[in-house]
C-alpha cells in the first residue's frame, strides 16, 4: 500500500486483534474468504435497482451475486423474501418503519433502559420524532421475565401498527408467541429486530421469530452472525415487480420494503458488502456454523457463572444468549462501567460500558458493562476458558490503580491470545 499511514494503521490494528480477546457482544471476526469478498471490485460497481430491474449497465455478474445472497438468507431464515442492500442495522428498521407506517404512527418496543436499541425509539433519533414510541418491559429484573400482561394492556390502548421484538441490551430469550398473539389481537405488524441473536438463530440455536406468526426479521450481518458489516431485512409474503406501488397489504409486505430500500432510503446498493454477505451466508448454512452458534451460549452461560462466583453482580442473574451484562458498582465499589470498559481494554480485553435497567449514571458514563461471547467463540476458546477470563477480569478490576498489576496481566492476555489465530490468519 502506498498510504504508509494508513498501512500502518491496518498492521497496527492486526495486531491489536490478535494480541487481545474481543468482548464486545456486537462484535466479530470474520473469515480470509468474506474479507477477500469485501475487497473486491465489486466496490466499483454501481447497481442502483434491483436482480433484472438495474438503471445502470453491465449488471451480468452483480445480478447474481445479489440473487445468490438472496436465496441463501431466505433458506437461513425461512422467509419468503431477503433484501440485502441496507448499508447497517439502523437503515433495515427505518426501511421496514416507513414501508408500513404514515408520520405519528405508534410502535410498540422494548424500554430503552431495559435493553432496547436506539433505533427503537430513543429521544436522540429521527425516529423518535417522526413516530409515537409505546413501551414493554421486564417484569422482574431479577430473572428478566418480560411483563406481557402490561404489553397486551398498553398494545390494545394505543394500539401501534408496528410490534418489535428486540434488543440490544437484554440477555434473556423473548416468547414470540406471546408477541404473535398480542399482535394479532391488536391488529400490528410484527417485527424482530435480532441484529445481535442473528447468528443464534441461523445456527439453530434459539428459536425464530418467523416460525412464530412474525411478518418480518431485520438485522445486521456482523455480530453473531459473522459476516461483513451491513444489514439485512427477511420477510414473509410475495415478492412483486418494485416498479409498481402496491397495496399496502401483509402479502405485499416484500414488495412495500422494497420500494422502501431502493429508491425510498437509500441509493445504490455496497455491491462488494452484498457479495461479502452472500459469502457469509453460506457459511451460516454449514454444519459447523450450528456448532458454533450453540459454543457461543454454552461459553455464555459459563461465563456468567464465573463471573457470579468471583462477586459480580449480573443484570437478570445470567443469561440465555451471547451477552452479558454487569452491575458494576454493585460489583466493585467505586467504579462505574466506563472505568470497568478502560481498564479493560488497558489488559487487552475489550468490553463496552451499558446502561443497567432503572441506571442513574449518565448515558457516556453508565453502571454497566455489557460483554460477549461471539468473537472469542470464532477464535475458538471454550468454555474451561471463561474461567480464566473472569478470572483476569476479576483481577483487573479489584486492581485498576495497580500499574505494575495490570502491566503483568496485559502480558498474560497477549501470550495467552497469540494461541488462537484470526480466522483471517488461518
Amino acid at each position: 500500500m502506498k498510504d504508509t499511514k494508513i498501512a500502518k494503521l491496518i498492521t497496527a490494528e492486526e495486531k491489536r486483534q490478535r494480541e487481545g480477546l474481543e468482548l464486545i457482544p456486537s462484535e466479530n471476526y470474520v473469515s480470509r474468504d468474506v474479507l477477500t469478498a469485501l475487497g473486491s471490485v465489486y466496490t466499483n460497481k454501481y447497481s442502483e435497482g434491483y436482480p433484472g430491474k438495474r438503471y445502470y449497465g453491465g449488471q451480468e455478474n452483480t445480478d447474481v451475486v445479489e440473487s445468490l445472497a438472496i436465496e441463501r438468507a431466505k433458506e437461513l431464515f425461512n422467509g419468503d423474501h431477503a433484501n440485502v442492500q441496507p448499508h447497517s442495522g439502523a437503515p433495515a428498521n427505518i426501511a421496514v418503519y416507513q414501508s408500513w407506517l404514515n408520520l405519528g404512527d405508534t410502535i410498540m418496543a422494548m424500554r430503552l433502559d431495559h435493553g432496547g436499541h436506539l433505533t427503537h425509539g430513543h429521544p436522540v433519533t429521527s425516529s423518535s420524532k417522526a413516530y409515537n414510541f409505546v413501551r414493554y418491559g421486564m417484569k422482574d429484573i431479577e430473572t428478566g421475565e418480560i411483563d406481557y400482561d402490561e404489553m397486551r394492556a398498553v398494545a390494545l390502548k394505543t394500539r401501534p401498527k408496528i410490534i418489535i421484538a428486540g434488543f440490544s441490551g437484554y440477555t434473556r430469550t423473548l416468547d414470540y408467541d406471546k408477541f404473535a398473539a398480542i399482535g394479532e389481537e391488536c391488529g400490528a405488524l410484527l417485527m424482530a429486530d435480532m441484529a445481535h441473536v442473528a447468528g443464534l438463530i441461523a445456527g439453530k440455536a434459539i428459536e425464530n421469530p418467523l416460525d412464530h406468526g412474525f411478518h418480518v426479521l431485520t438485522s445486521t450481518t456482523h455480530k453473531t452472525l459473522r459476516g461483513p458489516r451491513g444489514g439485512l431485512i427477511v420477510s414473509k409474503g410475495i415478492a412483486g415487480n418494485t416498479l409498481k406501488a402496491p397495496d399496502k397489504t401483509i402479502e405485499n409486505l416484500p414488495t412495500l420494503i422494497d420500494r422502501e430500500v431502493f429508491p425510498g432510503f437509500q441509493g445504490g446498493p455496497h455491491m462488494h458488502t452484498v457479495a461479502a454477505k452472500a459469502v457469509a451466508f453460506r457459511e451460516a448454512l454449514q454444519p459447523e456454523f450450528q456448532a458454533y452458534a450453540k459454543q457461543i451460549i454454552a461459553n455464555a452461560k459459563r461465563l456468567a457463572t464465573s463471573l457470579q462466583k468471583k462477586g459480580f453482580k449480573l443484570v437478570t442473574n445470567g443469561t440465555d444468549n451471547h451477552m452479558i451484562l454487569i452491575d458494576i458498582p454493585a460489583s466493585i465499589k467505586g467504579l462505574n462501567g466506563r472505568d470497568a470498559q478502560e481498564t479493560l481494554d488497558a489488559i487487552g480485553l475489550n468490553a463496552n460500558c451499558n446502561a443497567i435497567p432503572d441506571d442513574t449514571l449518565p448515558p457516556y458514563r453508565p453502571s454497566g458493562l455489557r460483554l460477549g461471547t461471539p468473537a472469542i467463540t470464532t477464535r475458538g476458546l471454550k468454555e474451561e476458558h471463561m474461567d480464566l477470563i473472569a478470572e483476569w477480569m476479576h483481577t483487573a478490576l479489584t486492581k485498576h490503580s495497580d500499574e505494575k498489576a495490570l502491566a503483568e496481566l496485559k502480558n498474560t492476555v497477549t501470550a495467552f491470545s497469540l494461541q488462537f489465530p484470526l480466522p483471517s490468519d488461518i
